[in-house]
């Protein structure tokens, strides 16, 4: 496109309005001097995870032996401790509210910040098993303090976690464009805005997302994490909460109505199958859950199930007589969202997917999914015997379904980016926002990001009406003069195609060191067309 001028029109964030604005002629871009990718080279994002023990159920502990597959060292407040072969044993173990290290003959106390590294290689726990292997740990281990216990915190490159998420969070055998999808999913979900959970961010079971490091990578799985690499899903210029579950059953569902909360526009129920109407009626639903139709789940073993209950059963799941279940509302994907269960002796009313799935239990097993309706079973002398279930689908069903994902970019041949955008609804793609000012702390930012076409733009949120935007795209450096802002025309949109190479490139934000305090700039790339 060159520097021909684009005037992007946000339409949904009235009265804030787009500009674009790009005055600066191609000829005049400067190559950095002996610039290489290695030099500007911008440093990932870290996630500190919680690992917890081998059923997931302990992330506090008071002894534990740690080990690594090459030299590792032990720091006390960035100190260097001792160093240990590999595959040393080295216990830590917390005794009378004094941190020691037995590796050699004799302990080490500990005073100040354990931390614990193998640069070339990676750290294990002993004893410690995730997918049936011993479990390995790209980055480094933090021992932190909790009380009369600790932690133990892998800390790494958010790049580097994503690899031992996506393997885990989907099959490989979904495919390609799959996985990329997941990886972006997994991305968002690590680098949304969160409150942070006492000494780590996330941890590493499905209380968050499946983490199990490095013996689990798979290579096309990390394939997909590096051709995603810096790529999130954006609405409105925010990160977004990219749920995702297994099988939708053919029709996601809102956020607002699976979890009764606020609703994002990003997450509303979508249909497979654009011409489907709406399910929040019993004969839709009924219809629908009864019967096969063509959806992108229909690959998954939940794409459609029955539960059945005996009479007695159900006497004892609610310890009193029952006598039916009535839905009384339903979502669009005829998800039930409130249920009243009457009995002899009274009525008990449900709200929330999650909460009817875990009160209708069958074998002691929660429901696949909400998606369900339900069909009373007589005897010859019409009385009831027993309920019986129809459902599809698995888990809250908002977001992607990562069956879907599969049969759309395996089956479909639909690129990752175009299996987003169905399920999360009037997205970009792009890095994360960022913020750069005048303070030497946070006065530039800089990104990876991997691209398939070269067409590229910076979103600018120029509030406090700051001059220029500069960057350094892949070491090339270049100014672009801002314009004049006032109120309803801050958003500026700057055309960088031209700069930008199919696969990795890298771009540093900087603020002009000539614009003075008290300002910012709010910004980052959005790409436009994926593939």
């Amino acid at each position: 496109m060159g520097n021909k001028i684009i005037i992007l029109l946000l339409i949904c964030l009235l009265p804030v309005q787009a500009a674009a604005f790009n005055t600066v002629p191609e000829k005049t871009l400067q190559v950095v001097s002996e610039c290489t990718q290695t030099e500007i080279a911008p440093q990932s994002e870290f996630v500190r995870v919680g690992i917890g023990d081998s059923a997931f159920k302990n992330y506090d502990y008071t002894e534990i032996t740690i080990f690594g597959n090459n030299k590792v060292n032990v720091y006390d407040n960035a100190v260097l401790v001792d160093t240990y072969p590999a595959y040393k044993p080295i216990k830590i173990k917390l005794e009378n509210e004094n941190l020691f290290v037995y590796g050699n003959e004799q302990p080490e106390q500990i005073d100040g910040a354990l931390v614990i590294t193998c640069t070339e290689g990676l750290l294990g726990v002993q004893g410690l098993k995730r997918a049936g292997k011993q479990a390995l740990y790209r980055g480094t281990f933090e021992i932190v303090r909790k009380g009369d216990k600790f932690n133990l915190v892998n800390v790494l490159p958010v790049e580097d976690y994503l690899k031992g998420v996506v393997p885990n969070e989907m099959p490989v055998s979904f495919g390609l464009e799959a996985l990329k999808a997941q990886s972006v999913a997994a991305r968002n979900y690590v680098l949304a805005p969160r409150s942070r959970c006492g000494n780590y961010q996330v941890v590493d079971s499905v209380a968050s997302q499946v983490y199990f490091g490095a013996n689990t990578e798979q290579p096309l799985s990390n394939q997909a994490v590096e051709q995603t690499e810096g790529v999130l899903a954006l609405y409105h210029r925010d990160i977004i909460l990219a749920l995702y579950s297994s099988t939708a059953g053919g029709y996601t569902e809102s956020y607002a109505n699976a979890f009764l909360n606020e609703g994002k526009p990003y997450l509303i129920a979508v249909p497979d199958i654009i011409l489907q109407t709406p399910l929040n009626t019993e004969e839709a639903a009924s219809q629908y859950y009864k019967s096969r139709p063509d959806s992108y789940d229909m690959r998954s073993p939940y794409f459609r199930w029955t539960r059945e209950w005996g009479v007695s059963e159900l006497n004892d799941l609610f310890k009193d007589e029952f006598v039916e279940f009535k839905v009384k509302r339903r979502g669009e994907s005829g998800k039930i969202i409130e249920l009243e269960i009457v009995t002899k002796n009274g009525s008990q009313t449900v709200r929330k997917e999650l909460a009817i799935r875990r009160l209708l239990t069958k074998d002691g097993k929660a429901l696949p999914s909400a998606n369900v309706v339900f069909e009373n079973i007589y005897d010859e002398d019409a009385n009831l015997t027993g309920v019986k279930a129809y459902g599809g689908g698995f888990g809250h069903g908002v977001g992607m379904s990562q069956y879907g994902a599969g049969f759309m970019g395996s089956e479909m041949k639909y690129s990752y980016d175009k299996i987003l955008q169905h399920y999360y609804t009037g997205i970009a793609l792009g890095t994360k926002p960022v913020i750069i000012s005048s303070d030497v702390t946070q006065n530039s930012a800089a990104q990876y990001f991997y691209t398939y076409e070269p067409d590229a733009r910076i979103i600018v949120d120029n509030k406090f009406n700051v001059s220029k935007c500069c960057v350094v795209i892949n070491c090339r450096e270049e100014c672009f003069k801002l314009p004049a802002g006032h109120f309803g025309k801050r958003i500026t949109e700057i055309d960088i195609s031209p700069y930008i190479e199919k696969g990795r490139n890298s771009i540093t934000f900087m603020y002009p060191p000539d614009e003075g305090d008290k300002k910012t700039l709010r910004l980052y790339v959005e790409l436009a067309g994926m593939q």
